[in-house]
């Protein structure tokens, strides 16, 4: 029998994984996939994901397989600044940095450092069921009891479906595209992220590494029909857009919706916990989905250093976690209708442009504090 199963291998799961075997627990993590696979193509760890990943002796590897970021600016479709939000002071006080990193170089630092070995690949959930324990039935044919099991499968959660039997996706209405470019950008963006505000629509870039770039483009569903050439959609952006649109080989770029979770009740049920997109997935707005996984696993490890009783755990894990997901995941919804007007777009840009910079780093700073 296994004492600690943690379904889904993604950033969540392996940091958890990281933080479980710091603590010297046995624990195993079942992942669908065949290998472990980019998603998403490149992602952001800002300051509050990169606090932890200091305490793990991860944060020297991350930031060389990625590229610091100090400042994220909210342009108009011509680059000229809506808002500002530098995060030097910050760094300085929480001795880290934004690193934008390749989401498959981040899962196989995370993997190497908890071993491979701890790893099943291929493992599937098909079903889970309480007994004395929880058993798990994989669609390889395996089955496995457990008596501890971490829900770490992301929005479409079975562990979540199957047990605690909650949990609504919403649609924001938006449909994104991801791609990932071997580019030249202009200096001024080498450790600055960008995201450019149009009419129903936005684009945002960041660098990555070397010369590749990472990219994302959304619009409102309704303006959405297959086979849509991005360059036209974007024709009114500035120049740079296009040129980083066409650079990009098809093969490249993936297509999806933008979904949240609605606040589930509970996270928790009888030795059994869920943490990251599988209690609370968020719209990607604010950068912080993958953020608020590694701080979940975080928590969780500082309260298992006092207490192994994990049903105690779970419950307080919930109580300090809760207010500050909530509230990531409404501001990054309002986010993502106030980015896609298409209306109004003037008087929208200049109330952004009079809020005072100060007021934006105290939203930044609450976001970016960790709560133990």
């Amino acid at each position: 029998m296994n004492p600690i199963s943690i379904i889904g291998a993604g950033i969540g799961g392996l940091t958890l994984g990281n933080i479980l075997k710091q603590q010297n627990l046995d624990f195993t993590i079942y992942e669908s996939a065949p290998e472990i696979k980019p998603v998403g193509a490149g992602i952001m760890m800002a300051v509050n994901a990169m606090q932890i990943f200091e305490k793990l002796d991860l944060k020297e590897k991350i930031e060389n397989a990625g590229n610091k970021i100090h400042g994220i600016f909210i342009t108009d479709e011509k680059l000229k600044t809506i808002s500002t939000t530098n995060i030097l002071a910050l760094e300085k006080k929480f001795n880290s940095c934004n690193v934008a990193i390749h989401r498959a170089d981040l899962q196989n630092i995370l993997a190497e450092n908890l071993g491979f070995e701890n790893i099943k690949l291929d493992y599937n959930l098909n079903k889970i069921d309480k007994k004395k324990n929880y058993h798990l039935k994989f669609e390889n044919g395996s089955e496995i009891e457990s008596r501890i099991v971490f829900g770490a499968d992301g929005i479409h959660s079975k562990v979540r479906n199957q047990i605690l039997e909650s949990g609504i996706i919403r649609n924001a209405g938006q449909k994104c595209w991801r791609g990932l470019v071997d580019f030249d950008l202009p200096e001024q963006y080498f450790h600055h992220a960008l995201e450019i505000w149009g009419k129903g629509k936005r684009f945002g870039f960041v660098k990555l590494s070397e010369n590749r770039v990472y990219w994302y483009a959304l619009i409102n569903n309704k303006n959405f029909k297959e086979n849509l050439d991005l360059v036209l959609v974007f024709e009114d952006f500035d120049p740079l857009i296009l040129q980083i649109i066409e650079a990009t080989k098809q093969e490249n770029i993936i297509l999806n919706y933008i979904t949240d979770l609605a606040p589930i009740p509970k996270w928790f049920a009888e030795n059994l916990c869920l943490i990251g997109d599988a209690a609370h997935a968020t719209t990607p707005n604010m950068g912080q989905g993958a953020c608020q996984s590694i701080e979940d696993a975080y928590v969780i490890g500082k309260l298992l250093e006092k207490n192994k009783d994990f049903n105690s755990v779970f419950e307080e894990f919930q109580k300090i976690r809760r207010k500050k997901v909530d509230y990531i995941v409404d501001t990054s919804w309002k986010i993502g209708k106030l980015s896609h007007w298409e209306n109004g777009n003037y008087i929208r840009n200049f109330l952004m442009r009079s809020v005072p910079e100060s007021i934006n780093q105290k939203m930044i700073e609450k976001i970016l504090q960790l709560e133990m």
